[in-house]
C-alpha cells in the first residue's frame, strides 16, 4: 500500500506535469548572453516572424527559444489531429537547427481553439521565467487569426506579471521585467504595425527560407494552395525540389523586403549609406507593457547594428 508521501508525490507530479511546469522551468544557460524567447500561434509563426533575426542571435551565442502556443493539429488540407500536430512538431524542430534555435517547444493546445484563460496565462508566465528572458516577442492583438490574438493578449498579459513574486511561485519570479515586442503584420485596425525596431536580415534570409523549407506540411497544403482545398505534393526528383524550394523562398521572401517605412528606421540604426543598400527585414514594435529601452539597451540586445 502506497505511503501518504508517495501519494502526495505522485499527486504534485501529475499537477506538475499538466501545468506545463516541468518544462517551463528548464532554465537556459546563464553565461551572460541575451535570453529571446518567442510565442508564435502555431507551428511556423516563429520561424516566419523572426527566423532571420533568431539565426543572427544564435550565431552570436544568445539562447534562442521557440515556443509554438497550439499544437497546429487542424492547419492542413486533409491531415488533421494526433498525426498532424506530431509532424508539425517535429518540423518546427528540425527548422530550429537550421537556424540555431536552441529549444522548440509545441504547447498541447488545439490548433484553433486558444482561449486566454488564467490558466494559459500562468503557462506563458512560466515558460518567460524558466527561460529567464531578456526579450519575449509574439504577435499583436489585433492580428487576424484568433489564435494569434490571443496569443498575444496572453503574453501581453504576462508583461508584468513575470515580475511578480506570488504569482506562480513555484517558478522564481524575474528580477526585472524583459523587452516584450510584437512581430510584424500588416492589420490596421485599432492601429497599425509600428516599426520601432528594423534589422537587416540580408545576410540570413538563405537560412531562414532553409528552415521554412522544412515546415513541409505547410507549402504542401496551405502556403502555396491559398486553402484547404487541395494538396501539391513536394516533389523528390532533386531538379523539381529545387524548383520548388526557389518558388517557396521567392514567395515567402516577399513577405520581408523592406518597405520605406522601415527603411527610415533603418537609417537610424545601420546609417544612411548601409540603410539604402538592405533589401531584407524583420521589423518589430516595442510593447509599452515591458521593459522601455534606450537605444543602448536595443543595441545590446540587438547586437546587429554598428
Amino acid at each position: 500500500m502506497r505511503t501518504p508521501q508517495i501519494m502526495l508525490s505522485l499527486v504534485l507530479t501529475i499537477l506538475m506535469v499538466q501545468s506545463g511546469w516541468a518544462a517551463a522551468t528548464a532554465k537556459a544557460p546563464d553565461d551572460g548572453k541575451p535570453h529571446i524567447i518567442v510565442f508564435g500561434a502555431h507551428p511556423d509563426d516563429c520561424e516566419i516572424d523572426t527566423g532571420g533575426c533568431a539565426a543572427k542571435w544564435a550565431a552570436q551565442g544568445h539562447h534562442v527559444k521557440y515556443v509554438s502556443v497550439t499544437n497546429g493539429d487542424i492547419g492542413h488540407a486533409f491531415q488533421a489531429g494526433g498525426p498532424l500536430a506530431k509532424r508539425r512538431a517535429a518540423e518546427v524542430k528540425e527548422a530550429a537547427k537550421v537556424l540555431g534555435v536552441e529549444e522548440s517547444q509545441t504547447l498541447d493546445i488545439h490548433d484553433g481553439e486558444l482561449m486566454p484563460t488564467l490558466e494559459n496565462r500562468k503557462k506563458i508566465v512560466r515558460l518567460i521565467r524558466g527561460w529567464n528572458a531578456d526579450i519575449v516577442i509574439s504577435h499583436r492583438p489585433n492580428d487576424y487569426h484568433p489564435d494569434h490574438r490571443y496569443t498575444g493578449i496572453l503574453v501581453q498579459d504576462a508583461a508584468y506579471m513575470v515580475t511578480v513574486t506570488h504569482f506562480c511561485p513555484d517558478v522564481e519570479a524575474l528580477t526585472k521585467n524583459p523587452l516584450f515586442l510584437y512581430s510584424a503584420d500588416r492589420f490596421q485596425r485599432p492601429n497599425p504595425f509600428r516599426p520601432d525596431i528594423v534589422v537587416a536580415i540580408d545576410d540570413t534570409i538563405k537560412t531562414k527560407m532553409d528552415a521554412l523549407w522544412k515546415l513541409e506540411s505547410q507549402i504542401e497544403s496551405l502556403w502555396e494552395t491559398g486553402g484547404f482545398e487541395r494538396i501539391v505534393p513536394i516533389p523528390t526528383e532533386p531538379a523539381a525540389r529545387q524548383q520548388r524550394y526557389e518558388k517557396m523562398a521567392n514567395s515567402r521572401m516577399r513577405a520581408n523586403l523592406v518597405n520605406e517605412k522601415q527603411r527610415a528606421k533603418l537609417v537610424e540604426f545601420y546609417g544612411p549609406e548601409k540603410a539604402a543598400k538592405v533589401k531584407y527585414v524583420e521589423a518589430f514594435e516595442i510593447c509599452e507593457y515591458g521593459r522601455r529601452p534606450s537605444k543602448e539597451d536595443i543595441k545590446k540586445l540587438f547586437p546587429f547594428f554598428d
